[in-house]
């Protein structure tokens, strides 16, 4: 592939209130569209001759946090980047209507208007990706975020085992879409990866994008829960065959959840994938991303192996919760020089 194009060397744009303003022209562009990616049949032989080097990987992996450079301006800017890529989140037994409005109003005004302005952004809108909860609470967030484009996305397909019987998985999905939902994040049967029944595996994942419609499809693989990173880059390789608009890391319940050598692979298999079929699948880690340090290094990792197109809400996202909190308190260090209290970032 192509050299991926270095970062602008001008990230800084005048002053405001004695801060440093972030120019952020990508921040405020609108993201390039692309067709949806269609399923192709299951190539076996493809999929059969995947392998993934295990130590090369890890090798890999280490480097990202080690060689990020981004720093002060432009790492602000990076950070406001990483907020619209996240699906804020909410998948407690106890959610309610309530806590569903609250999490749909940060999702609105993700980072605090003072700190907007100091970074010279109060002009801009500035939300998150998208809002994501269980089925139940999918029209409690559609009438919160009416009015704007933020979509809401739903887990899907018992949701996170993926044990129930196909058609109240296909009836999950169906409810979610007729109640708003634009976005159904569908977890897969582990057995079909574990057992190396790859057609299953493919038929599941096309029956759910076709269940979906115009929704667009996140599909969870449970990476934890694989094995192996050969099985993982396999199940990726599947999945977007089946017609995935996303592969997903985790659904945030496993032992372990994203991981950057994990990450790594899906990400491999989706530049594969391009270069082969010229299908754009986007990327979504989920599951103990809580920092911005987090957040920058997987951004990197999208700059890095697939491109600036990848740091796009419309291709990337983070599956996170706590992880607006700590942007916003790393904004305001930005702006003041003092970290804020966690109280002073409330969620809505």
């Amino acid at each position: 592939m192509a050299a991926r194009a270095k970062p602008a060397p001008d990230a800084v744009n005048g002053h405001v209130n004695g801060a440093q303003a972030v120019a952020l022209p990508i921040l405020v562009e609108p993201a390039a569209h692309h067709p949806r990616p269609q399923s192709i049949p299951l190539d076996l032989g493809w999929v059969m001759a995947t392998r993934v080097n295990l130590s090369a990987v890890e090798r890999r992996a280490k480097t990202l946090p080690a060689r990020r450079s981004v720093k002060q301006d432009a790492q602000a800017a990076w950070l406001l980047k990483a907020v619209t890529c996240i699906d804020l989140t909410t998948l407690s037994g106890d959610d309610t209507p309530g806590n569903v409005q609250r999490l749909c109003a940060k999702a609105r005004h993700p980072v605090r208007a003072d700190l907007l302005e100091a970074l010279g952004m109060s002009d801009m809108t500035l939300t998150t990706g998208a809002v994501c909860v269980y089925h139940q609470r999918v029209a409690d967030a559609v009438a919160a975020l009416a009015g704007t484009n933020i979509p809401v996305a739903a887990v899907s397909t018992g949701f996170p085992a993926g044990l129930s019987p196909m058609a109240q998985r296909l009836a999950e999905i169906h409810a979610s879409v007729t109640a708003g939902a634009r976005e159904i994040d569908i977890v897969i049967s582990r057995e079909h990866v574990l057992t190396g029944d790859w057609q299953a595996l493919y038929d599941e994942v096309k029956t759910f994008r076709e269940a979906c419609g115009d929704a667009h499809m996140k599909t969870i693989l449970a990476t934890g829960e694989l094995a192996t990173l050969t099985n993982v880059a396999r199940a990726s390789l599947v999945s977007m065959m089946a017609g995935s608009d996303f592969i997903k890391t985790s659904t945030g319940k496993e032992p372990v959840n994203a991981t950057l050598e994990v990450s790594l692979v899906m990400v491999r298999m989706i530049r594969e994938y391009l270069d082969q079929t010229g299908n754009i699948v986007g990327f979504k880690p989920a599951g103990g991303i809580r920092t911005a340090k987090d957040a920058l290094n997987w951004l990197s990792l999208m700059k890095e192996e697939l491109g600036e197109a990848w740091m796009q809400p419309n291709l990337f996202r983070f599956g996170a919760s706590a992880l607006l909190t700590d942007i916003e308190r790393q904004l305001s260090h930005h702006v003041t020089g003092r970290y804020a209290a966690k109280h002073h970032m409330p969620m809505g």
